[in-house]
């Protein structure tokens, strides 16, 4: 699998549960990519460094999600 295909699998997974919530462990992530964890890493750090994906902390979890959705982008937006 390449770039291209995990980002493409990621983002139409992403999407189609964004109703339900819009942040995911990063387990869900491999999952999705039918990867172990320590193999979809690459592929999940770099969705992150190109702006597709946003990484969340609230200091004991850490959380991904698609950039500009979830409460926290609508909260961002009106500041």
């Amino acid at each position: 699998m390449d770039q291209a295909e995990a980002a493409e699998k990621i983002i139409d997974a992403l999407q189609k549960k964004q109703k339900i919530k819009s942040k995911f462990y990063f387990s869900d992530l491999a999952k999705i990519l039918e990867m172990k964890p320590r193999a979809a890493k690459p592929f999940i750090n770099k969705m992150v460094t190109d702006g597709q994906l946003e990484y969340w902390s609230s200091g004991s979890t850490s959380m991904y999600g698609l950039t500009g959705t979830g409460k926290q982008a609508a909260a961002e937006d009106e500041d």
